[in-house]
């Protein structure tokens, strides 16, 4: 048994209770699935800011995704609060809660990790206020409620503990007695116009491409998205506190504009946003 790290952004960046989060999570899934195929894969990346801004995004990678039993998540420190010394901050052993229930923690990965790479400690005072891991969890519960995770909270975005870490995760994997799967998360950029975020996307699919198999398994694909460029030019994500383009968007989920505030209908934000109001 271990300890149960409880919501930070739940009715924030995503609904707060369950049949609210259900419906949400699945409505953003149906609107992708028509073209999607899902299929097995090493490694991906999904945005992490609130459900209005990415979960489009989110939901065009999860309806990709065959996703295993197992799934290391690896996620930038928002907080500043790290007490791992070097820098790479595990939850270890227990859960992480949502309003759809709790998701655990794979204890015999994430011992091995602490066991293989020096750069990773327990640590869980880095963990309660991020975000960047929770807002995931409950798209892998409604794609895979079996799900089970190793998650990570990163301090740096520097090639060599990224290469470092990598190696290590790369040789659990190909290890490990089932599939794994590696969930970088990262919002990639904020702000940046459209033509420099293609370019960076060019770059990242290059360099994932020459890269050898066991560093493009993990430090690759956490290298890509701690330097803002994405494997997924297709889906570019809109800064978080910009004019969202998805209440505009063809087939748009009619939850993102039902909220009203003050009770004038001029005024539209998402229902679910507490902090909005």
């Amino acid at each position: 048994m271990g300890a149960v790290r409880a919501p930070a952004v739940s009715g924030r960046f995503y609904p707060g209770t369950k049949g609210e989060l259900e419906r949400a999570v699945r409505e953003l899934l149906r609107t992708v699935e028509p073209g999607a195929h899902p299929a097995a894969a090493r490694a991906a990346i999904a945005p992490h800011a609130g459900y209005l801004y990415s979960g489009l995004t989110a939901a065009h990678v999860f309806a990709r995704l065959r996703v295993p039993r197992l799934v290391v998540i690896l996620a930038p420190n928002h907080t500043g609060v790290s007490r791992a010394p070097g820098g790479a901050s595990l939850w270890e052993a227990g859960a992480f809660a949502s309003p759809l229930g709790e998701v655990p923690i794979d204890t015999t990965f994430a011992a091995a990790l602490l066991a293989a790479c020096p750069l990773v400690a327990v640590d869980h005072e880095a963990h309660r206020a991020e975000h960047a891991v929770e807002v995931l969890i409950p798209f892998l519960q409604t794609v895979r409620p079996d799900v089970a995770i190793v998650p990570l909270v990163l301090a740096w975005d520097a090639w060599p503990p990224s290469s470092e870490l990598g190696e290590a995760l790369a040789a659990l994997v190909q290890g490990a007695p089932e599939p794994v799967l590696l969930l970088a998360s990262s919002d990639l950029n904020h702000y940046e116009a459209a033509a420099v975020g293609e370019l960076k996307d060019a770059q990242a699919l290059a360099a994932s491409s020459s890269a050898p198999s066991s560093a493009c398994t993990a430090a690759s694909c956490w290298r890509a998205a701690a330097a803002s460029a994405s494997p997924c030019a297709a889906a570019r994500r809109r800064p978080p506190c910009s004019p969202p383009l998805a209440r505009s968007a063809p087939r748009a989920p009619k939850w993102w504009t039902t909220g009203i505030r003050g009770g004038s209908p001029a005024t539209r934000v998402p229902w679910w946003d507490t902090a909005a109001w």
